[in-house]
């Protein structure tokens, strides 16, 4: 299973905001975020990057 942390920037502060991250649902700048074990996670923001080699995601924070 390809599982992905999750990273947001805003301004020059990256955040972890959530490790194992097996889906994301978008819905225009609002992002929910579900883990492995069906926990989730709601932010804003847009996405800048999904890098699977790296296992993770990129969000630009708003």
């Amino acid at each position: 299973m390809c599982e992905l942390n999750v990273i947001v920037i805003k301004g020059d502060e990256k955040e972890l905001v959530m490790e194992s991250v097996t889906k994301m649902l978008v819905d225009g700048d609002s992002i929910e975020l579900t883990g492995i074990f069906g926990e989730k996670t709601i932010i804003f923001g847009t996405i800048k990057e999904i890098d699977f080699s790296k296992g993770e995601t990129i969000i630009i924070g708003n």
